[in-house]
């Protein structure tokens, strides 16, 4: 590999750094293909800050209780949509669009019916228009993305059941 090749590469994971940061993603993972047997895979991560608080004990109290305080109904944990059997996930980084065009009708809504194979929506990645088909028939239980936002790999954008 040559030093403008090099080059070349850190002015492109730079790139891919800026990429992750301005569209606010946390994860982004690209091919490049020099040749037949030349390429570069690169895998940027943005590691996440935990901030954990630590709550105050609760205050002791000795007096005998005068009767048993009913207990709190419990709090469902919230469902998480990528693990429904039904979810449709993004399989690469991008911006989603839920129109083939900027006031065209969406290809799909709530409720909606769709197809095997049937585009749901689009995600736009390094210029390209990936058109993402339905993996099976079934209906549109939920929308889980917003028209014109990005999106991570792996992300879940609708719900067929």
């Amino acid at each position: 590999m040559s030093k403008q090749t090099t080059e070349t590469d850190v002015a492109f994971i730079s790139a891919l750094a800026e990429l992750l940061n301005k569209n606010d993603l946390t994860e982004l993972s690209v091919k490049r293909e020099y040749g037949e047997d030349d390429s570069l895979e690169v895998r940027v991560v943005k590691q996440a800050t935990v901030v954990t608080v630590a709550a105050p004990a609760p205050a002791m109290h000795y007096a005998a209780p005068a009767a048993a305080a009913p207990a709190p109904a419990a709090v469902a944990a919230p469902e998480d949509p990528a693990q429904h059997p039904g979810a449709v996930t993004s399989p690469m980084v991008g911006t989603v669009y839920l129109a083939a065009e900027p006031g065209a009708t969406p290809f799909i809504t709530i409720g909606a019916q769709v197809t095997e194979g049937q585009t749901v929506l689009i995600i736009e990645a390094m210029k390209t228009m990936n058109h993402i088909p339905a993996p099976k028939s079934g209906t549109v239980k939920r929308i889980l993305v917003e028209d014109g936002h990005p999106v991570e790999y792996g992300a879940p954008l609708l719900i067929i059941e």
